[in-house]
């Protein structure tokens, strides 16, 4: 009883740390977010492993243990392919995703020994979240380790109707575009509450009174939209921080264990069984591809082959095959004959020239004259 006891607690699988990718507008506060959730794990004595993936970032307030500008010069991606800013973040992305496979290399080295893997992504959004390289570091990270999006959100630039339905339609595309558990971070809270956010979430009359209030000419449309978005609300978890004074962050951490095991219960069995269906429908291709080829060189793979050809014997039709041959090897001899024993030029297979005609004319008379002497 005692020796089977280690070995079932060996066997058991290692828990994975949850990987925290910050997504936010410019000016949201995500990195100085990003610094402070750092700086929280840190005095925790549980360092987290930080990646930085924006290259266009002047400095930042932490440490990462890998970051995209040790790899890409974004001013000189800029300046060799002509690109405006935009363009040079986008590239610079692409171009640290091709070797993205040696990151997970030094993240799975790490994964035991740290509580959390934060990842900073680019202040303009549509790069990451839009991008085949934002997707493909997103869904590899996912198919490894618990992912949780944290989208921030500029509080104080929120109160106006118009704005917090932006920002709300922009995160429920975000949420259906990567398909992981959701966290909407209310950023900057010192400054204005998020209180009047969560009301407007929770209770749909609030939010219709303040619409009532715009007078805008987007009001109409705001409110057939917050009709969609209703639903929407009840599957987020909604957090206030203030990356300044760090108040709400141990609620963050909270929202974060919580989305967690929710990875685990619902999105990983997803995440799992469209990974398998992908597989499948790869495979298949390989092996349509190969039945192809196969096809195409007549060879059957897994078939067998007949002895009989039609109801006869193999043999039979071989032996009649070789007297065919051998019938017309026959005439072709008798041919060859017949050519031999015609002495004229005429008997060529070329029809005789006009000279050839008047010759073998004369020959034929000279011939029956020598017969008509003996």
């Amino acid at each position: 009883m005692t020796d089977t006891a280690p070995e079932s607690s060996s066997s058991a699988p290692t828990k994975q740390p949850p990987v925290i990718l910050c997504i936010g507008m410019a000016g949201s506060g995500k990195t100085t977010f990003m610094q402070r959730i750092n700086a929280h794990l840190h005095s925790q004595k549980t360092p987290p492993y930080v990646l930085n993936l924006d290259p266009a970032v002047g400095t930042l307030p932490f440490t990462a243990n890998i970051d995209i500008r040790d790899t890409v010069n974004y001013k000189e991606v800029m300046k060799q392919y002509n690109l405006g800013p935009n363009g040079g973040i986008l590239t610079s992305l692409n171009l640290f995703t091709t070797k993205f496979d040696q990151v997970l290399n030094f993240v799975a080295k790490r994964a035991e020994s740290v509580s959390h893997i934060l990842v900073d992504t680019p202040g303009q959004i549509e790069i990451f979240t839009w991008s085949a390289s934002g997707a493909i570091i997103t869904d590899t990270l996912a198919a490894t380790y618990p992912t949780v999006i944290a989208y921030i959100i500029d509080t104080p630039r929120t109160t106006a109707p118009a704005t917090f339905m932006s920002n709300m339609l922009y995160a429920c595309s975000i949420l259906y575009k990567t398909k992981l558990p959701f966290i909407l971070v209310f950023n900057k809270t010192d400054v204005v509450s998020h209180d009047f956010a969560v009301e407007w979430m929770t209770d749909f009359e609030k939010f219709q009174d303040a619409l009532r209030r715009d007078t805008s000419y987007m009001s109409s449309l705001m409110n057939s939209m917050s009709l969609v978005l209703d639903e929407f609300y009840q599957h987020l978890k909604v957090v206030g921080v203030s990356a300044v004074t760090g108040h709400g962050v141990d609620d963050f951490f909270k929202a974060v264990d919580e989305a967690a095991d929710e990875y685990e219960k619902e999105y990983k069995p997803e995440i799992e069984r469209m990974i398998r269906i992908k597989m499948e429908k790869e495979e298949k291709e390989r092996q349509d591809q190969l039945n192809r080829l196969m096809k195409d060189v007549e060879v059957s793979k897994g078939t067998e082959v007949s002895l009989e050809k039609g109801d006869r014997p193999i043999e039979e039709a071989t032996w009649e095959e070789d007297d065919d041959d051998e019938d017309e090897e026959d005439e072709d001899e008798d041919e060859e004959d017949s050519e031999d024993e015609n002495p004229l030029p005429s008997a060529s297979r070329f029809p005789p020239s006009l000279t050839q005609q008047h010759n073998d004319a004369k020959f034929k008379s000279w011939l029956q004259q020598a017969n008509e002497g003996q």
